[in-house]
Parts: C-alpha cells; structure tokens; sequence
C-alpha cells in the first residue's frame, strides 16, 4: 500500500533531499490533505518539531480532523506522544528517543509502549551506509537496522525503516535493505526513502511491506491513485 508523506516546516509541506537540502515548499497545505483524503493512511512529520525549532501541532491537529495519520517528529518524551495523540494522531513515529549511547534505548522505549500503548507506537529506524543514523540523519551508530529492530520489536507494533541512501533521490530504494529488516522481525514493516515507481511500490506490497512516498508525489512522477 502507498501512504503518501506530508512533512511540514514552518507552516508548509515540504521536501528535502538527504534531510538537507529544500527540493520543494508547498504553503498550501489543505490542498495536500484534500488529494490525500482517499488513501487509508497519511504519514505526518513535524520537521520543526524534529529539529528543536518549535512546532505544527496546530496544523497537525488540522490535518488528522480529515486524514488517518501516523504522526512524527520530536517524540522524545511521553508527554509529546501524548500531546500528538491527543492532537488526532492514530499512532505516533518515535525515532532518535529510543536510542542511547550508540545503542536501543529499551528503558525508554518500554516507558513510551506503556503509556500510550505497543499498538500505537511506530519505531522509526533509519539506516546510511549499513549502519543506524539518529539526530536528522547526523548522527552515525555501530549498529545495523536488523539489530536496531530486534532489540526494539517487544516494544512497538511497527517499523518505519528508511534508507536514507537514496532519500529523496529519485531513483529506487534498496530491496535487499529492506528485506533485512523484514527479516529481522515480526512486526509489520513500512520503507521510505527514496520509492519512486508503482513497479516498486506493487512489489513492496508483495512482500507485505506498505510504501511511504513523498518525492515522487510532490514532482507529479507517481500516479495518486492509491493501491492495496
């Protein structure tokens, strides 16, 4: 299944290529949420948020009134989880929280599955060049993705894995990226980064692996029309 990614900064929807650089900035945001409203789930990332440079809760809370949403960005503390549930949200994408000191962060992440609920936490694990990255991608741990989610697997009901080598790049993800992390879990398992073809989407959906697209969205390059 595609679930198309809405990341908001400063009041926009945007995109960024490798988390860095601005591609495209789109102050329209309801016109998004409109073309959205026929697929099942929308993925929300509060970028402000992630950063530490305030936050869209406001227009978060606006877009989860009209679209099923999984909603990150700066959930760093079960307060935050509970303030983006409370906001609309059907889950919440942790991220970066749920390491410490180059390693998964178990006592923090058992506290997070229970006050909000295993069901409604999405673990957000995020690989570069093999290896886990935290902190908007900045940061660099000596852990792969598959040992991330195994230590992680007890408290969430899902993953969020990124391949960041090819975020926002436009031209195909890594298959056998992703099925290692498949593989290390029994979790249901959504990619990101860098999906641009129905080819790839169809066959992700084979695999019982949903799609977060973004970039190939926003460029016109992927039909809208959602699959199952």
């Amino acid at each position: 299944m595609l679930i198309p990614s809405i990341d908001l900064k400063d009041g926009a929807v945007v995109q960024l290529v490798q988390g860095e650089r601005l591609a495209i900035k789109d102050p329209h945001v309801c016109r998004w949420v409109q073309r959205f409203r026929k697929f099942p789930k929308v993925q929300v990332i509060d970028l402000d948020a992630a950063m530490g440079k305030g936050d869209n809760l406001a227009l978060v809370r606006d877009i989860a009134a009209a679209l099923k949403c999984r909603v990150g960005g700066g959930i760093r503390t079960v307060g935050r989880a509970r303030d983006v549930l409370a906001a609309g949200a059907q889950q919440i994408i942790a991220g970066s929280a749920l390491f410490k000191n180059g390693a998964p962060d178990r006592e923090f992440a058992k506290t997070l599955a229970d006050a909000v609920g295993r069901d409604r936490v999405i673990a957000a694990v995020d690989s570069r060049g093999g290896h886990v990255v935290i902190h908007g991608w900045k940061t660099t741990l000596p852990l792969t993705a598959p040992e991330a989610v195994c230590a992680l697997e007890p408290y969430c009901d899902e993953f969020l894995y990124t391949h960041v080598d090819t975020e926002g790049l436009m031209g195909g993800t890594s298959l056998a990226a992703i099925l290692a992390v498949k593989n290390a879990t029994t979790r249901r398992v959504t990619a990101a980064g860098g999906i641009s073809t129905q080819e790839e989407i169809d066959r992700l959906h084979d695999l019982g692996i949903d799609a977060v697209v973004g970039m190939a969205i926003y460029t016109g390059t992927l039909n809208l029309e959602p699959s199952t």
